[in-house]
């Protein structure tokens, strides 16, 4: 970032204090992020500046707005059960205008929360009771949202968990076969085809009415968390970008994915990879315990297929590419 455009964005925030530090913060693959540090005769401030990315979210206006709502509900949740809405929940920070973001010369949309001290976020599972808090933190997060009525929410990227939808593109993608690479991956696509089932298992028990629309988060991984440094308990959920309508087993099934899984997602030898059923169960544990009694006995019943049909999806999208 240049020097200029920052000098735009501190004074469009108005920021007291003079800036002593700046530089890219995290490791998020999605969005620019940025941690601003001023000191204003002594008293040290720090926020997390971030550049919203138009090519995934394509209405950053609409995203905003959901997560306004979101975080001044959870905010509520939060001072009712006397816990500390300015540790447990982002906090937006308001341009001088009321705005919620700045808009540069290239019609990219920033926007600043501020910064949660002594705490951090953790790439991996190290014991089954770091997948257990997990667990509890994204069932907590549920329960609190249970009665935020889903229907108000945009959605950040439409379809995302349309499985079905996602199937149907891939048949599409298979016969196109532009890049002429279907003869080569004929075992692969035989494995999706015969896990059809898996596809359309979400949206048909939808359309059946036996699980109902939540509000749901959509990126339960670990590393968006942050763990308080002094008691290891999750204090608060990170990127709320793609909260927005969907089904609880696709949370369920998304942190499955990827915290009980034995190897990283790029792992090229798949004898590695397995599912620990140790870590799966301290998940599961902790995320029932989390949701408080808020799902419906058939939506307990359909976590462990939002395990498979999340997994299938990733599958199914990357073949797809």
């Amino acid at each position: 970032m240049t020097e200029e455009k920052l000098k735009k964005i501190i004074d469009f925030y108005g920021f007291k204090g003079t800036l002593k530090n700046n530089g890219n913060y995290g490791n998020g693959h999605i969005n620019d992020t940025i941690l601003l540090e001023f000191d204003n005769d002594g008293v040290i401030s720090k926020y997390v500046l971030q550049k919203i990315n138009k090519y995934v979210f394509h209405h950053p206006d609409e995203l905003m707005q959901n997560m306004k709502g979101i975080t001044e509900h959870l905010r509520k949740k939060v001072a009712e059960a006397g816990g500390d809405p300015c540790r447990e929940v982002l906090t937006i920070v308001y341009a001088k205008n009321g705005s919620m973001f700045w808009i540069d010369e290239n019609e990219d949309y920033w926007r600043v929360t501020e910064f949660i001290g002594g705490a951090s976020s953790h790439d991996i599972v190290e014991k089954p009771e770091d997948f257990y808090i997990t667990g509890l933190a994204f069932g907590k997060f549920q329960s609190q949202l249970s009665d935020y009525p889903a229907d108000t929410l945009y959605y950040t990227i439409p379809g995302f968990h349309d499985t079905r939808a996602r199937y149907n593109n891939f048949l599409k993608t298979v016969e196109a076969d532009k890049a002429g690479r279907v003869s080569e991956c004929a075992d692969e696509i035989k494995f999706i085809l015969d896990r059809k089932d898996l596809a359309y298992y979400s949206m048909d028990s939808y359309d059946k009415g036996e699980i109902p629309i939540r509000v749901t988060h959509n990126d339960t991984k670990l590393n968006n968390l942050l763990i308080d440094d002094k008691t290891g308990k999750a204090i608060c959920v990170l990127d709320l970008d793609t909260v927005m309508p969907g089904f609880v087993m696709n949370d369920f099934g998304d942190a499955i994915r990827t915290g009980a899984c034995t190897a990283l997602e790029d792992e090229p030898d798949v004898d590695k990879v397995h599912c620990d059923l140790t870590l799966y169960e301290a998940f599961a544990k902790g995320f029932i315990k989390g949701c408080d009694g808020k799902l419906t006995d058939h939506e307990i019943d359909t976590l462990p297929m939002g395990a498979l049909g999340i997994t299938y999806e990733q599958a199914l999208r990357f073949l797809a590419d």
